[in-house]
């Protein structure tokens, strides 16, 4: 049995408005003119409206019945204030689609979205996108000709995009392009890297929260970072310029100058004013790489400028505004780096929204032959010379290059220069064995200190048996842990004691910080080389 068919739609108070003379029946009114359709069969009309237009609504209801009427019209009258207030109306037509009797079984609903104000018509859509009117949308226009009896054109409109195939796989390739241009378009086959890079795309393309990225050096921090830029601005979600910064390069007051600026003669050398890198960022993007390097108080400032979108240039009194986006990146972990109080737990929690982990290349090694094809084609465009392995020459690589020997501690910058010199030395645009064994040998030479100077990281239980550690007070305990940390992360005896005396060497007239770490780690019987 065929369904009935039923209109929802608001009472137009310009288009089916009009003086009550012979003269409207020459004017195109979308929801008298549905009804004078020969081949649409309408049952019933749901007229909604508000009290302030029910003489309209009768008038209405009159010349609907008068040219239809086998049409059942049905006036409701919705106590909606303002049509303009998009709370009101949606509230209003929320109420009115939980307490309709719809009977889908034996009525097909049309919702008429040419009447109303735009805001009516946009909560029509919304409610009948998420089923709350549980029909399918209508659309009606003028006639081409104007004339008494031409009642227009209507067409219906399905949500269900899953119908629209053409319009899917659009959607569907859009967010493929996105995935492979964050990858430059490298085939990398990694599944946890792989799925990483499919959630950035998703978030770079929804969100404008900071971002942290963590992971090894050379791991791609960088590079991730200025391809989600271009990702943002090729799809107009940044304006300004991507600004790049590594804060282990920020030292003193120069720290706070190069992020924050500051005014002519905020300090000795101060000549003019200067703008800052976060200003520099304003609409674009800002990476600030080893954010863990910062110190607490351009941390400080950092939280109020990436919450506020405002903060104070060094010697300045009035705040300068910079809506920026941040991504950060880190070879610390910086949970740790929290609880020894080295980073602030506030802005921890503001970057910490979205953090992705990015493997080195020793984790993903079946990424590296992508890698290496990339990396090839981006030297043959730099150096207008196409280079290629040979068949053996490739094969004596990739087996080295995925190997335990192979360490990669610097990552894709290894992989990065490896690729760069044997290029370099292939005269012919190829790769031979020989130029690869010449190559090995020089990686080999590169990491032997390294693969040499392997052992455990200094800690209490590996410094200590477990007797000697059962006497040292849990206060002494957790004190000479934190100095440990500090001890590893430094090149010198003099710059870990810099770090840990930071504060007390201000006061001396010659302070001597290596000197008094010796003798702090002397009381617990240690010596550098134990814990450097």
């Amino acid at each position: 049995m065929k369904k009935k068919i039923v209109i929802l739609g608001f009472l137009g108070t310009q288009l089916d408005g009009g003086p009550r003379t012979a003269g409207r029946w020459e004017k195109w009114r979308p929801s008298v003119s549905l009804l004078q359709h020969e081949d649409l069969m309408v049952d019933r009309f749901e007229l909604l409206a508000s009290a302030l237009h029910d003489g309209l609504a009768r008038q209405i209801e009159e010349d609907m019945q008068a040219v239809s009427p086998q049409t059942v019209v049905q006036r409701h009258t919705l106590p909606i204030s303002d049509w303009w207030d998009f709370e009101d109306v949606y509230s209003q037509l929320f109420d009115f689609a939980r307490n309709y009797p719809f009977d889908t079984e034996n009525e097909e609903y049309w919702v008429h979205i040419t009447t109303g104000t735009h805001v009516a018509q946009i909560c029509l859509f919304l409610m009948t996108e998420a089923r709350y009117f549980p029909g399918r949308l209508l659309q009606t226009s003028p006639p081409r000709r104007a004339g008494p009896g031409n009642p227009g054109e209507y067409v219906l409109i399905d949500l269900d995009l899953s119908r629209y195939d053409q319009i899917a796989q659009r959607f569907s390739n859009a967010q493929r392009e996105g995935v492979e241009f964050l990858k430059s378009g490298i085939a990398t086959r990694n599944p946890h890297f792989n799925l990483m890079i499919d959630e950035i795309e998703h978030v770079a393309a929804r969100s404008r929260a900071p971002m942290l990225l963590m992971g090894p050096t050379g791991a791609g921090k960088s590079f991730l970072a200025r391809r989600v830029y271009e990702l943002k601005k090729a799809r107009h979600q940044v304006d300004g310029a991507f600004v790049e910064i590594n804060c282990a390069t920020l030292h003193g007051d120069g720290a706070g100058s190069t992020l924050f600026g500051h005014v002519k003669g905020a300090f000795t050398g101060a000549a003019s004013d200067r703008p800052g890198l976060l200003r520099t960022a304003h609409k674009g993007l800002l990476f600030l790489d080893e954010i863990g390097e910062l110190g607490l108080d351009e941390q400080a400032m950092l939280l109020k400028a990436v919450e506020e979108k405002r903060f104070l240039p060094m010697g300045g009194d009035h705040e300068v505004r910079s809506d920026f986006q941040l991504i950060a990146g880190t070879n610390r972990d910086l949970a740790r780096e929290v609880a020894a109080g080295r980073f602030r737990e506030d802005l921890f929690a503001r970057i910490n929204l979205w953090t992705y982990a990015l493997p080195g290349l020793g984790e993903r090694p079946e990424d590296i032959e992508p890698n290496l094809d990339y990396l090839l084609a981006q030297f043959g465009a730099e150096n207008g010379a196409m280079v290629r392995f040979n068949t053996e020459a490739r094969q004596q690589y990739m087996r080295f290059a995925a190997s335990p020997d192979a360490l990669w501690n610097g990552n894709f910058r290894d992989l990065s220069a490896s690729v760069t010199r044997m290029a370099t030395l292939a005269d012919t645009g190829r790769i031979t064995a020989p130029i690869v064994a010449a190559e090995i040998a020089r990686l080999q030479r590169q990491w032997r200190p390294l693969a040499e100077g392997a052992r455990p990281a200094a800690s209490l239980d590996n410094l200590f048996d477990e007797e000697a550690l059962e006497q040292i007070d849990l206060f002494d305990r957790m004190q000479l842990e934190s100095v440990i940390s500090v001890c590893l992360q430094s090149k010198t005896m003099s710059d870990a004691g810099r770090k840990l005396f930071a504060a007390s060497r201000l006061g001396k007239a010659k302070p001597n910080d290596a000197d008094r770490l010796k003798k702090y780690l002397a009381r617990f019987g240690l010596e550098w080389d134990q814990v450097s």
